[in-house]
Protein backbone atom coordinates (compact mmCIF):
# COMPACT_ATOMS: atom_id res chain seq x y z
CA UNK A 1 0.00 0.00 0.00
CA UNK A 2 0.95 3.80 0.27
CA UNK A 3 4.06 5.02 2.08
CA UNK A 4 6.74 2.25 0.87
CA UNK A 5 10.44 3.01 2.41
CA UNK A 6 13.23 3.10 0.89
CA UNK A 7 16.73 3.90 1.83
CA UNK A 8 17.58 7.23 -0.47
CA UNK A 9 21.13 6.25 -2.36
CA UNK A 10 22.64 9.05 -4.67
CA UNK A 11 25.02 7.89 -7.04
CA UNK A 12 27.70 10.93 -8.26
CA UNK A 13 26.56 10.88 -11.78
CA UNK A 14 23.15 10.83 -11.19
CA UNK A 15 21.44 13.68 -13.37
CA UNK A 16 17.59 14.63 -12.48
CA UNK A 17 15.00 13.31 -15.62
CA UNK A 18 14.49 16.65 -15.49
CA UNK A 19 -12.57 15.37 -20.06
CA UNK A 20 -14.48 13.83 -21.41
CA UNK A 21 -14.46 17.62 -20.50
CA UNK A 22 -14.00 19.78 -23.49
CA UNK A 23 -14.00 23.38 -22.22
CA UNK A 24 -13.26 27.46 -24.41
CA UNK A 25 -10.70 28.50 -21.84
CA UNK A 26 -11.26 32.54 -23.62
CA UNK A 27 -13.69 31.78 -21.03
CA UNK A 28 -13.77 33.69 -17.38
CA UNK A 29 -14.79 30.76 -15.43
CA UNK A 30 -12.76 29.32 -12.97
CA UNK A 31 -10.30 26.39 -13.24
CA UNK A 32 -12.18 23.14 -12.19
CA UNK A 33 -9.97 20.80 -10.68
CA UNK A 34 -8.04 18.48 -12.31
CA UNK A 35 -8.20 14.25 -11.71
CA UNK A 36 -5.64 12.98 -13.57
CA UNK A 37 -2.15 14.17 -13.52
CA UNK A 38 -2.51 16.19 -17.25
CA UNK A 39 -5.00 17.99 -20.10
CA UNK A 40 -4.80 18.61 -23.67
CA UNK A 41 -4.96 22.40 -24.76
CA UNK A 42 -5.78 22.31 -28.57
CA UNK A 43 -5.25 25.79 -29.71
CA UNK A 44 -6.86 26.95 -33.41
CA UNK A 45 -8.64 30.37 -34.04
CA UNK A 46 -10.42 27.85 -36.66
CA UNK A 47 -12.15 25.77 -34.03
CA UNK A 48 -15.83 25.30 -34.11
CA UNK A 49 -17.31 22.84 -32.37
CA UNK A 50 -20.54 22.25 -34.52
CA UNK A 51 -19.03 20.65 -37.29
CA UNK A 52 -18.54 16.91 -37.88
CA UNK A 53 -14.69 16.96 -38.39
CA UNK A 54 -14.11 19.21 -35.35
CA UNK A 55 -16.12 16.78 -33.04
CA UNK A 56 -14.80 13.90 -34.14
CA UNK A 57 -11.53 15.39 -33.98
CA UNK A 58 -12.13 15.48 -29.87
CA UNK A 59 -13.99 12.39 -29.89
CA UNK A 60 -10.41 11.12 -30.73
CA UNK A 61 -8.74 13.08 -27.92
CA UNK A 62 -10.87 12.48 -25.38
CA UNK A 63 -10.38 8.66 -26.45
CA UNK A 64 -6.38 9.36 -25.42
CA UNK A 65 -7.00 12.19 -22.44
CA UNK A 66 -9.97 12.61 -20.47
CA UNK A 67 -9.64 16.65 -19.84
CA UNK A 68 -9.57 18.42 -23.17
CA UNK A 69 -9.71 21.68 -23.24
CA UNK A 70 -10.31 24.38 -26.36
CA UNK A 71 -8.71 27.76 -26.93
CA UNK A 72 -9.13 29.74 -29.94
CA UNK A 73 -6.11 32.31 -29.34
CA UNK A 74 -2.74 32.31 -27.93
CA UNK A 75 -3.39 34.33 -25.31
CA UNK A 76 -6.30 32.33 -24.04
CA UNK A 77 -3.79 29.20 -23.77
CA UNK A 78 -1.27 31.05 -21.53
CA UNK A 79 -4.16 32.51 -19.14
CA UNK A 80 -5.16 28.65 -19.17
CA UNK A 81 -1.19 27.48 -18.05
CA UNK A 82 -1.24 30.32 -15.63
CA UNK A 83 -4.10 28.70 -14.07
CA UNK A 84 -2.79 25.97 -13.78
CA UNK A 85 -1.76 24.96 -9.96
CA UNK A 86 -0.22 21.40 -10.45
CA UNK A 87 -0.55 18.78 -13.62
CA UNK A 88 1.07 18.64 -16.96
CA UNK A 89 -0.09 20.42 -20.23
CA UNK A 90 -0.24 18.87 -23.65
CA UNK A 91 -0.47 21.68 -26.38
CA UNK A 92 -1.79 21.26 -29.90
CA UNK A 93 -1.32 24.17 -32.00
CA UNK A 94 -2.25 25.46 -35.46
CA UNK A 95 -0.04 25.89 -37.59
CA UNK A 96 -0.60 29.51 -38.21
CA UNK A 97 -0.93 29.79 -34.80
CA UNK A 98 2.34 27.79 -33.36
CA UNK A 99 5.30 29.91 -33.67
CA UNK A 100 4.00 33.06 -32.09
CA UNK A 101 2.59 30.56 -29.08
CA UNK A 102 5.58 28.14 -28.57
CA UNK A 103 7.55 30.91 -27.99
CA UNK A 104 5.54 32.28 -25.02
CA UNK A 105 4.73 28.64 -23.26
CA UNK A 106 7.94 26.53 -24.55
CA UNK A 107 9.59 27.88 -21.17
CA UNK A 108 6.89 26.64 -19.15
CA UNK A 109 7.66 23.78 -16.65
CA UNK A 110 4.10 22.45 -16.95
CA UNK A 111 4.11 22.13 -20.79
CA UNK A 112 5.00 19.14 -21.07
CA UNK A 113 4.73 18.04 -24.81
CA UNK A 114 3.44 20.46 -27.83
CA UNK A 115 2.58 19.46 -31.42
CA UNK A 116 1.70 21.19 -34.54
CA UNK A 117 -1.18 20.39 -35.93
CA UNK A 118 -1.43 21.30 -39.69
CA UNK A 119 -2.09 21.27 -43.20
CA UNK A 120 1.51 21.84 -44.87
CA UNK A 121 3.64 19.84 -42.65
CA UNK A 122 6.95 20.80 -44.47
CA UNK A 123 5.93 24.71 -44.32
CA UNK A 124 6.43 24.48 -40.36
CA UNK A 125 9.51 21.98 -40.21
CA UNK A 126 12.40 24.76 -40.22
CA UNK A 127 11.57 26.82 -37.14
CA UNK A 128 10.23 23.54 -35.07
CA UNK A 129 13.29 21.54 -35.22
CA UNK A 130 14.51 24.61 -32.80
CA UNK A 131 12.30 23.95 -29.97
CA UNK A 132 12.76 20.12 -28.50
CA UNK A 133 9.29 20.27 -26.69
CA UNK A 134 7.77 19.92 -30.01
CA UNK A 135 6.81 16.21 -30.70
CA UNK A 136 6.54 16.94 -34.51
CA UNK A 137 4.48 18.59 -36.70
CA UNK A 138 1.23 16.30 -38.29
CA UNK A 139 -1.25 16.91 -40.71
CA UNK A 140 -3.80 13.67 -39.05
CA UNK A 141 -4.95 13.74 -35.66
CA UNK A 142 -4.31 9.73 -35.46
CA UNK A 143 -0.69 9.85 -34.52
CA UNK A 144 -0.95 12.45 -32.65
CA UNK A 145 -3.54 10.49 -29.97
CA UNK A 146 -0.84 7.73 -30.68
CA UNK A 147 1.85 9.70 -28.80
CA UNK A 148 -0.37 11.50 -26.72
CA UNK A 149 -1.11 8.19 -25.29
CA UNK A 150 2.61 7.43 -24.73
CA UNK A 151 3.41 10.30 -23.33
CA UNK A 152 0.29 10.25 -20.56
CA UNK A 153 1.94 7.44 -19.61
CA UNK A 154 5.21 8.60 -19.14
CA UNK A 155 3.64 11.25 -17.17
CA UNK A 156 1.43 9.22 -14.53
CA UNK A 157 4.79 6.76 -13.89
CA UNK A 158 6.87 10.63 -13.12
CA UNK A 159 3.90 11.64 -10.78
CA UNK A 160 4.64 9.21 -8.37
CA UNK A 161 3.99 11.08 -5.09
CA UNK A 162 7.03 10.87 -3.02
CA UNK A 163 8.12 12.17 0.91
CA UNK A 164 11.85 12.92 1.71
CA UNK A 165 12.61 12.47 4.89
CA UNK A 166 16.92 13.99 5.61
CA UNK A 167 18.50 11.94 8.14
CA UNK A 168 18.58 14.50 10.56
CA UNK A 169 14.61 14.17 11.28
CA UNK A 170 14.64 10.42 11.38
CA UNK A 171 17.17 10.23 14.05
CA UNK A 172 15.79 13.31 16.13
CA UNK A 173 12.23 11.35 15.54
CA UNK A 174 13.90 8.11 16.97
CA UNK A 175 15.74 9.60 20.31
CA UNK A 176 12.30 12.62 20.90
CA UNK A 177 9.09 11.63 20.56
CA UNK A 178 8.67 16.05 19.86
CA UNK A 179 10.39 16.07 16.88
CA UNK A 180 8.18 13.78 15.48
CA UNK A 181 6.60 17.18 13.95
CA UNK A 182 9.67 17.84 12.50
CA UNK A 183 8.97 15.15 9.62
CA UNK A 184 7.50 16.36 6.05
CA UNK A 185 3.65 16.71 6.48
CA UNK A 186 3.00 14.98 3.62
CA UNK A 187 4.39 11.50 5.07
CA UNK A 188 2.91 12.02 8.36
CA UNK A 189 -0.86 12.42 6.28
CA UNK A 190 -0.05 9.51 3.83
CA UNK A 191 0.75 6.87 6.66
CA UNK A 192 -2.45 8.65 8.73
CA UNK A 193 -4.78 7.77 5.37
CA UNK A 194 -2.89 4.64 4.95
CA UNK A 195 -3.53 3.47 8.70
CA UNK A 196 -7.57 4.74 8.77
CA UNK A 197 -7.96 3.33 5.25
CA UNK A 198 -6.95 -0.27 5.55
CA UNK A 199 -9.66 0.24 8.65
CA UNK A 200 -12.43 0.23 7.02
CA UNK A 201 -14.76 -1.77 4.92
CA UNK A 202 -17.28 -0.75 2.95
CA UNK A 203 -19.60 -2.53 0.44
CA UNK A 204 -18.08 -2.78 -2.95
CA UNK A 205 -21.26 -2.45 -4.88
CA UNK A 206 -22.38 0.88 -2.87
CA UNK A 207 -18.14 2.31 -3.22
CA UNK A 208 -18.17 1.44 -7.03
CA UNK A 209 -21.76 3.20 -7.03
CA UNK A 210 -20.22 6.42 -5.30
CA UNK A 211 -17.13 6.43 -7.40
CA UNK A 212 -19.47 6.56 -10.40
CA UNK A 213 -21.08 8.99 -9.75
CA UNK A 214 -18.17 10.83 -8.78
CA UNK A 215 -16.35 9.61 -11.86
CA UNK A 216 -18.93 11.22 -13.73
CA UNK A 217 -19.07 14.41 -12.33
CA UNK A 218 -15.65 14.80 -13.64
CA UNK A 219 -16.42 14.09 -16.80
CA UNK A 220 -14.17 10.61 -16.79
CA UNK A 221 -15.31 8.30 -20.01
CA UNK A 222 -18.64 6.41 -19.64
CA UNK A 223 -16.97 3.36 -21.76
CA UNK A 224 -14.10 3.16 -19.01
CA UNK A 225 -17.10 4.05 -15.81
CA UNK A 226 -19.09 1.12 -17.02
CA UNK A 227 -16.20 -1.33 -18.00
CA UNK A 228 -14.99 -1.27 -13.96
CA UNK A 229 -19.10 -0.88 -12.92
CA UNK A 230 -19.97 -3.85 -15.04
CA UNK A 231 -16.85 -6.10 -14.84
CA UNK A 232 -15.04 -5.31 -11.47
CA UNK A 233 -14.82 -8.55 -9.75
CA UNK A 234 -14.31 -10.49 -13.27
CA UNK A 235 -10.82 -9.00 -12.43
CA UNK A 236 -7.69 -8.77 -9.53
CA UNK A 237 -7.15 -5.21 -7.89
CA UNK A 238 -3.82 -5.66 -9.71
CA UNK A 239 -4.60 -6.21 -13.30
CA UNK A 240 -6.98 -2.93 -13.32
CA UNK A 241 -4.49 -0.83 -11.28
CA UNK A 242 -2.40 -1.82 -14.44
CA UNK A 243 -5.28 -1.24 -16.93
CA UNK A 244 -5.08 1.80 -19.05
CA UNK A 245 -7.93 3.64 -17.95
CA UNK A 246 -8.44 6.33 -15.23
CA UNK A 247 -7.75 4.43 -11.75
CA UNK A 248 -4.28 4.88 -12.17
CA UNK A 249 -4.11 8.45 -13.05
CA UNK A 250 -6.45 9.62 -10.61
CA UNK A 251 -4.85 7.65 -7.60
CA UNK A 252 -1.67 8.90 -8.51
CA UNK A 253 -2.75 12.45 -8.26
CA UNK A 254 -5.16 11.55 -5.67
CA UNK A 255 -2.27 10.39 -3.07
CA UNK A 256 0.07 13.27 -4.70
CA UNK A 257 -2.45 16.19 -3.70
CA UNK A 258 -3.41 14.78 -0.69
CA UNK A 259 -7.02 15.29 -2.44
CA UNK A 260 -9.17 13.18 0.23
CA UNK A 261 -12.54 13.31 -1.65
CA UNK A 262 -10.70 11.21 -4.43
CA UNK A 263 -8.97 9.65 -2.24
CA UNK A 264 -11.68 8.40 -0.64
CA UNK A 265 -13.93 7.34 -3.36
CA UNK A 266 -11.08 5.00 -4.62
CA UNK A 267 -10.91 3.81 -0.81
CA UNK A 268 -12.39 0.48 -1.78
CA UNK A 269 -9.86 -0.25 -4.27
CA UNK A 270 -6.65 0.73 -2.40
CA UNK A 271 -7.88 -1.80 0.22
CA UNK A 272 -8.50 -4.45 -2.50
CA UNK A 273 -5.55 -3.77 -4.05
CA UNK A 274 -3.27 -3.55 -0.74
CA UNK A 275 -4.72 -7.23 -0.08
CA UNK A 276 -3.69 -9.04 -3.25
CA UNK A 277 -0.01 -7.69 -2.79
CA UNK A 278 -0.04 -8.81 0.65
CA UNK A 279 -1.60 -12.17 0.15
CA UNK A 280 0.86 -12.23 -2.69
CA UNK A 281 3.81 -11.46 -0.78
CA UNK A 282 3.15 -14.32 1.62
CA UNK A 283 2.79 -16.69 -0.90
CA UNK A 284 6.26 -15.96 -2.44
CA UNK A 285 8.02 -14.93 0.54
CA UNK A 286 9.51 -17.89 1.09
CA UNK A 287 11.76 -17.91 -2.35
CA UNK A 288 13.40 -14.71 -0.92
CA UNK A 289 15.59 -15.91 1.85
CA UNK A 290 17.69 -12.37 1.46
CA UNK A 291 17.41 -8.32 0.26
CA UNK A 292 18.37 -7.90 -2.93
CA UNK A 293 17.85 -4.66 -5.38
CA UNK A 294 14.70 -3.99 -7.72
CA UNK A 295 14.92 -0.36 -10.61
CA UNK A 296 13.02 1.88 -11.48
CA UNK A 297 12.93 4.74 -14.08
CA UNK A 298 11.80 7.69 -12.60
CA UNK A 299 11.50 11.49 -13.59
CA UNK A 300 12.43 13.93 -11.09
CA UNK A 301 11.61 17.98 -11.20
CA UNK A 302 14.52 20.17 -10.42
CA UNK A 303 12.74 20.76 -6.78
CA UNK A 304 12.16 16.89 -6.10
CA UNK A 305 15.79 15.98 -6.90
CA UNK A 306 17.27 18.75 -4.93
CA UNK A 307 14.99 17.15 -2.26
CA UNK A 308 16.55 13.35 -2.84
CA UNK A 309 20.04 15.12 -3.02
CA UNK A 310 19.41 16.37 0.61
CA UNK A 311 17.77 13.67 2.05
CA UNK A 312 20.88 11.01 1.28
CA UNK A 313 21.15 8.19 3.86
CA UNK A 314 17.72 9.47 5.60
CA UNK A 315 13.75 8.12 4.19
CA UNK A 316 12.26 8.17 0.59
CA UNK A 317 8.79 7.14 1.22
CA UNK A 318 6.46 6.81 -2.05
CA UNK A 319 3.14 7.35 -0.84
CA UNK A 320 1.54 5.04 -3.57
CA UNK A 321 2.05 1.28 -5.20
CA UNK A 322 4.91 1.23 -6.87
CA UNK A 323 6.37 -0.91 -9.62
CA UNK A 324 9.60 -1.72 -9.70
CA UNK A 325 11.67 -4.78 -11.42
CA UNK A 326 14.72 -6.87 -10.89
CA UNK A 327 16.18 -6.02 -13.96
CA UNK A 328 18.65 -3.01 -14.41
CA UNK A 329 18.30 -0.95 -17.47
CA UNK A 330 21.14 0.61 -18.88
CA UNK A 331 19.82 4.64 -18.88
CA UNK A 332 18.63 4.93 -15.53
CA UNK A 333 19.72 8.09 -13.75
CA UNK A 334 18.75 7.19 -10.50
CA UNK A 335 18.58 3.97 -8.16
CA UNK A 336 17.13 3.17 -5.08
CA UNK A 337 17.96 -0.22 -2.70
CA UNK A 338 15.76 -1.58 -0.86
CA UNK A 339 16.34 -2.38 2.44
Amino acid sequence: MSGQKFKSTVPKSTASAATSRTTTSDATQPRRRMVQNYLVIWVDGNIDENTEDCRNTLTQLRAEVSEVNVCTTPEGCVKFLNKMDEGKAFVISSGALGQSLVNDIHGMPKVDAIYIFCGNKARHEPWAKDWPKIRGIFTSIKPICESLKKVAHECDHDSIPMSFVPKRCTSDAASNVQNLSQLPPTYMYSVIFQDIVLEINDDDAKSIKALEIYCKKQNIPDAQINELKHKYHQKSPVWWYTREIFLYGMLNRGLRSLDMEAMFKLGFFIRRLHLQLKQLHQEQSDKFNRSFTVYRGQGLSKEDFQNLLDSKDGLLSFNNFLSTSKISFINHATFLTVY
